[in-house]
């Protein structure tokens, strides 16, 4: 690692997204905690982002912030004193360095400028706009589709940061994973596999439609017998109820009361997950379970995908593929088009295959 960075003690690291963004983080964190042992690491990110808190093991800390340019809906109204509030804690923090992690066609300038302000000497992040001396070091990644993962390690390796693994990292608590244990147990009975369905997502376009999700489930029962479980956070409740509603073996609908830490126990507990391009994607790819992603074309898929699981992709390409944009004009098309045996037989298949075990992974 460069010598004025081997030297910091107080490392701020900047993932201001969603939990999936920073779950797709935990490998270049795991690198800065593998080459920086005795320093303090704590997570600037969002709201959604901060429940990775004490779940993430090489993280000191975690400071939540709903950043203004981060705010797809513009919901946050303008407020420059949350701003100020932000710029004094992190201040009162004495920081040494930050590095800012952002995806593709995300600018990390803003980010910098926050730890400018904030009084932070080293500033590290990936940009293509000439940032100033808002960055003392500016990183320029490869001009080749890069996973997300491999953005955030090539970020750190600006930094002659070597890679220490590339695993996602989320440890559920002991607590949770032995409630989930006994949980799958009662309802795997004689072996039946248990799936779980994820319904939702914070950006619309990019949510495989209930309707849809009503066919797979029955085809589940139907041809493979499996145990469902529907996961979501307590506004997708109602949802997931109405769709169950409509199934004569509805499943257990656990949405709304589970924390991360359970979730991920849960999802561990399942033999597939189904999901669409959102966090719980990544929460099942982190605790090793392997995902059918119902992956609607508005991202890049090779950007974003399921990381080290078996995992299926489904999706239909359409015109307006790789668009986005937050709501759908066109009856989310590249996701309809997915016959439903196509689910069901990708579902089957992941269930056949040998997957880490979770106890040798949280050993």
């Amino acid at each position: 690692m460069k010598d004025q960075w081997q030297a910091c003690r107080k490392l701020l690291l900047v993932r201001l997204d969603n939990l999936g963004d920073v779950l797709l983080a935990t490998p270049a964190i795991h690198a800065l905690r593998a080459s920086l042992p005795g320093a303090r690491l704590t997570l600037l990110t969002s709201v959604t982002g901060a429940q990775v808190n004490r779940l993430v093991p090489d993280l000191d800390d975690v400071i939540a912030y709903q950043a203004p340019w981060m705010d797809p809906d513009r919901r946050l109204a303008m407020d420059p004193s949350r701003e100020a509030s932000m710029i004094a804690r992190l201040r009162r923090h004495g920081f040494d360095a930050a590095i800012i992690f952002t995806s593709y066609h995300e600018s990390s300038l803003p980010a910098a400028y926050l730890c400018y302000l904030s009084g932070i000497p080293l500033r590290h992040a990936a940009s293509v706009d000439g940032p100033g001396s808002l960055l003392t070091s500016r990183h320029r990644h490869p001009d080749r589709p890069m996973h997300e993962v491999e953005r955030g390690l090539d970020l750190v390796g600006g930094l002659d940061v070597p890679p220490a693994g590339d695993d996602l990292i989320l440890r559920p608590m002991d607590d949770d994973r032995q409630l989930m244990r006994e949980f799958a147990k009662t309802l795997r009975g004689d072996g039946r596999p248990i799936i779980a369905l994820h319904v939702g997502s914070t950006c619309p376009s990019r949510t495989y439609p209930a309707d849809r999700f009503v066919e797979v489930a029955r085809a589940l029962r139907s041809a493979l017998g499996a145990e469902l479980i529907w996961t979501g956070s307590r506004s997708e409740r109602e949802l997931i109820d109405r769709i169950q509603r409509q199934l004569t073996d509805p499943g257990v609908n656990v949405a709304g009361h589970t924390s991360l830490s359970q979730l991920a126990a849960l999802l561990a507990e399942c033999d597939v997950a189904i999901t669409g391009n959102t966090g719980p994607m990544h929460v099942a790819a982190a605790v090793k379970t392997p995902v059918v992603a119902l992956f609607a074309l508005t991202n890049p898929p090779h950007e974003w995908r399921p990381w080290g699981v078996p995992y299926r992709l489904l999706n239909r390409d359409v015109p307006c593929a790789i668009c986005y944009t937050r709501e759908c004009p066109n009856d989310q098309r590249c996701l309809r088009q997915v016959p439903i045996s196509e689910v069901t037989e990708a579902a089957a298949e992941l269930i056949g295959t040998a997957r880490a075990r979770v106890a040798d992974q949280w050993s």
